[in-house]
């Protein structure tokens, strides 16, 4: 009885230790992308080693950025601006309301104060956060910003 046991037991557990060295990881790391208002830049950390860092333009006078801590809520490829003329937003990560990560084509305003709230970045730096949200998945991704 105790053999036939082992006999039909063991290729079961010989299948589980071979797939679990075979198949690939599906863990996830945890990123979050720190935003300096101050510093108009941000640092984006992959399981707290820092990864990236960028400039951003964040609210110009008369406009705000929210701080605190968020998850994305959604993202766009490529987005238009229903509030603002249609501008283009590429590479949208959306994280509170109207509020978004983008790209941006007024490069030279990177590192200052310029939008009307969102988190603008240069188009290949927002195409690579976006990649790697897309990668990780929104749940696993904080947008932090600070003063």
């Amino acid at each position: 009885m105790r053999m036939s046991f082992w006999r039909s037991t063991l290729p079961a557990i010989a299948a589980l230790a071979l797939a679990s060295t075979i198949l690939p990881s599906t863990a996830r790391s945890e990123v979050v992308a720190q935003v300096s208002l101050a510093s108009q830049a941000m640092v984006v950390y992959v399981d707290g080693i820092p990864r990236y860092d960028w400039a951003v333009s964040t609210a110009r006078p008369g406009y705000r950025t929210p701080t605190g801590s968020f998850r994305p809520t959604r993202m766009h490829r490529m987005w238009y601006s229903k509030k603002y003329d249609n501008a283009p937003m590429p590479s949208s990560i959306f994280f509170l309301g109207g509020y978004a990560v983008h790209g941006t084509s007024h490069l030279k305003a990177l590192g200052r104060p310029a939008s009307h709230g969102c988190i603008r970045l240069h188009p290949d730096n927002a195409r690579t956060l976006y990649s790697l949200v897309s990668d990780q998945g929104m749940g696993n991704v904080r947008i932090v910003i600070t003063r």
